[in-house]
């Protein structure tokens, strides 16, 4: 899922977790962050060539301002660049304080946030709830540190979006809503994500429109050098008509162990789809460095029984490799 730093940043209290500080007087704070991300990478496609690709790109500032001791205004602004064309995906405004942040414009929802693999690119069958951005977004967020909450809803959105695969959709009366709460004790962190979306475009497995509507159920364990990471979910997509079109029950396990700056991980998926596709899976392992705080190298492998096709072939999928690079600030 796509999880971008401004996202991540917006916490309570008008905070940011942004790599440079900007300014910071008179109860104005501005931050700035970015990353950058190139990996080569040969994908399950047996009909794709490996690729140098460009895999994350981005520039984000967001500021707040104290009003009162207990009230902060905040907004923020991000920008992507990955396929060569500077796109605004956020520019937001709102409130932070002890109860929460509430921010209203182009954002990215809760849902955003959902899954647990530990993988780069190869852990491929993960739930899609398709479309987790939007125009006219109204989204609240609330984390004690033990207990969190959050909920979002896209107010009948016509504007054009461009989803996690970067392809442009001119939205008709999009409406969705998600929600998530969850509980984190004695390194135990437990979630549930909701959706619900009305004329959601951009399946990759029937065209037009859709109606999707799913939930994740989500836990992570940490004790020591090993993470431990599982999660079912089920999601249901319908046309226009509202017949069913297909169903799917999806799973995610995965573990990481980390030895100093070094860390490994491995993970399986399982989508198992109601349709003539059936039961898919992905296995991935990776290692990752971590040069730096802001720098990290990366490897990954991964297989996967999905078969692929060009319109006239249908082929098994290729062994998937992955090296990357990422340096942020």
């Amino acid at each position: 899922m796509k999880k971008t730093l401004l996202a991540l940043a917006v916490v309570a209290a008008g905070s940011a977790n942004a790599g440079i500080n900007l300014y910071d007087a008179n109860g104005v704070k501005v931050d700035l962050s970015g990353a950058a991300e190139v990996q080569y990478r040969e994908d399950y496609n047996p009909f794709n060539d490996a690729e140098l690709r460009i895999d994350d790109a981005d520039l984000a500032i967001n500021t707040s301002v104290a009003i009162s001791d207990q009230l902060s205004a905040v907004a923020g602004t991000a920008f992507e660049y990955e396929d060569g064309d500077v796109r605004n995906d956020e520019l937001w405004a709102g409130f932070s304080s002890d109860f929460g942040t509430l921010t209203f414009g182009r954002q990215y929802m809760i849902s955003d946030d959902s899954g647990v693999g530990k993988d780069y690119e190869l852990g491929s069958e993960s739930i899609d709830f398709v479309q987790t951005n939007g125009n006219e977004v109204v989204k609240y967020v609330y984390d004690n540190g033990t207990f969190y909450f959050g909920a979002s809803h896209d107010i009948k959105d016509s504007g054009v979006i461009v989803d996690k695969n970067g392809v442009t959709h001119q939205d008709r009366d999009t409406s969705i809503t998600d929600a998530r709460i969850g509980y984190r004790v004695a390194g135990l962190d437990a979630r549930v994500y909701y959706y619900n979306g009305d004329n959601v475009a951009g399946t990759s497995f029937f065209n037009g429109v859709v109606d999707v509507e799913g939930y994740n159920v989500e836990a992570e364990y940490g004790f020591g050098a090993v993470g431990l990471a599982a999660s079912f979910g089920q999601v249901e997509y319908k046309n226009s008509f509202g017949a069913d079109k297909l169903r799917a029950n999806v799973y995610q396990v995965a573990a990481d162990y980390t030895i100093d700056k070094t860390t490994f991980a491995i993970g399986y998926n399982n989508y198992d789809r109601r349709d003539e596709s059936g039961d898919n899976y992905a296995v991935y392992a990776n290692v990752t460095q971590q040069l730096h705080s802001n720098v990290k190298v990366y490897a990954e492998i991964g297989d996967t029984d999905v078969k692929f096709s060009d319109g006239k072939n249908v082929r098994s999928a290729d062994f998937g490799y992955v090296a990357g690079m990422e340096v942020k600030f």
